[in-house]
């Protein structure tokens, strides 16, 4: 179904009266309080699949991780918001007809649905029901992983993309020996170009940690990763991070469309192809006018604004276009890694500084429009790139290849 098509049909929702989220994380959390703060009186109901407090992400692979913080609860009084809150309760499925979400609970009537399940991490081929082996996504993960750091094992960690790195970074810093073997020729294959991605090989080796690039899992035994050339890692622990895709087979047969990827085809105003159905953060796609094609961002800040255009469409209120500048940010191996916008491989890239130093930054324009930016120690380039890019500011190539000169100075 196309983006028109969803556009002519608009949900029912300005009588809404019972809205239902699904998904206790960041986006389906921001989406029932933004409801309350936009003056929704219904009732809101808020399903989550963990029996936890609702909680953030991001701490588990730091915080959390090492025994610095016991968790990372939202600080949301949800009783004093009215929002009904039921934990522990797996969606199951969808009858649009009948206006009721299935639950194990039992089926749950809607006015209007938010789909908010998120991503769930793509598991290692084989390696389901070995001892040792971890995945990093909920809180029982990291309660699970926090006592592996703590004995200070052998861990080799499958995967160099922002998890693999910023849980290499953890257990380096608990004093465990890290491998991290990673299919691809570089780190953060699938996120960034090789020549942006080659400096930061270097990371792994300063912190003590091992990086075997072009490395493919053949299977898992305990004690030990076999690799496809035969070669054996010592392994008391096992670390999967190759990836996550959107949280969406409950879904199947609804009627509710899906991309390529398995995540819900939303509108620009985060609509689903059915009635009365919204999707946000990571388990949905949206058409981005900015970047001229369908975004799927699996990031932090996407679920944190999604939700305000989800709960101004429920009480009746247009807003404008969801379009954001995607940002995204890590902390590995000492340094915090910032990014923010979208880039394309047609996309003309600048340096900012020596990627061999400690702070740099790269530029991508298309054409002479600043798009996106990768900032690693150099937050002002950062915010002033996010900026630039929301205004679809055009650049000077040259200025801004002057690390010393503002990036807000660099302008055609």
């Amino acid at each position: 179904m196309s983006d028109q098509t969803q556009a002519q049909s608009p949900p029912r929702s300005a009588a809404a009266r019972r809205v239902v989220v699904v998904g206790a994380g960041m986006a389906g959390v921001q989406t029932a309080v933004a409801l309350r703060e936009q003056g929704f009186t219904g009732t809101v109901t808020l399903i989550g699949a963990e029996p936890h407090q609702p909680y953030d992400r991001p701490p588990l692979s730091k915080a959390v991780l090492l025994g610095k913080a016991e968790g990372s609860a939202f600080d949301v009084d949800f009783e004093s918001l009215d929002i009904d809150l039921r934990l522990g309760s797996e969606a199951l499925g969808v009858r649009p007809g009948e206006h009721e979400l299935d639950t194990d609970a039992g089926p749950v009537p809607y006015d209007v649905l938010v789909v908010a399940t998120g991503a769930e991490p793509i598991r290692l081929p084989g390696a389901e029901g070995v001892p040792g082996v971890h995945l990093l996504r909920t809180l029982d993960d990291a309660d699970r992983l926090r006592p592996v750091l703590a004995r200070q094992h052998d861990i080799v960690v499958v995967g160099a993309g922002w998890i693999g790195a910023e849980f290499a970074t953890a257990a380096r810093e608990a004093g465990c020996a890290v491998t991290v073997v990673e299919a691809a020729d570089r780190p953060l294959a699938g996120a960034l170009p090789a020549e942006v991605a080659a400096p930061m090989a270097a990371w792994y080796a300063d912190s003590g940690a091992s990086l075997r690039t072009r490395a493919r899992v053949e299977r898992v035994e305990p004690g030990a990763v076999v690799l496809d050339d035969g070669s054996r890692v010592p392994a008391d622990a096992v670390v999967v991070g190759i990836g996550a895709r959107p949280a969406t087979a409950w879904i199947a047969g609804s009627g509710i469309e899906l991309g390529a990827h398995r995540e819900i085809v939303a509108d620009d105003h985060l609509r689903t192809s059915l009635p009365d159905v919204y999707a946000v953060g990571d388990c949905a796609s949206f058409p981005s006018g900015r970047y001229e094609e369908r975004l799927l961002v699996h990031h932090w800040d996407n679920a944190l604004q999604g939700p305000r255009t989800v709960a101004l469409n429920i009480v009746g209120e247009t807003p404008a276009a969801y379009d954001p500048v995607p940002y995204f940010w890590s902390e590995q191996f000492g340094r915090f890694v910032q990014y923010v916008g979208h880039h394309a491989p047609a996309d003309t890239l600048v340096w900012r500084g020596d990627p061999s130093g400690a702070s740099w930054s790269v530029c991508w324009l298309r054409e002479t429009r600043l798009v996106a930016l990768l900032a690693v120690g150099r937050p002002r380039d950062l915010a002033q790139g996010r900026r630039l890019i929301e205004a679809g500011a055009v650049m000077d190539p040259e200025l801004l290849a002057d690390p010393a000169r503002p990036l807000k100075g660099a302008t055609a």
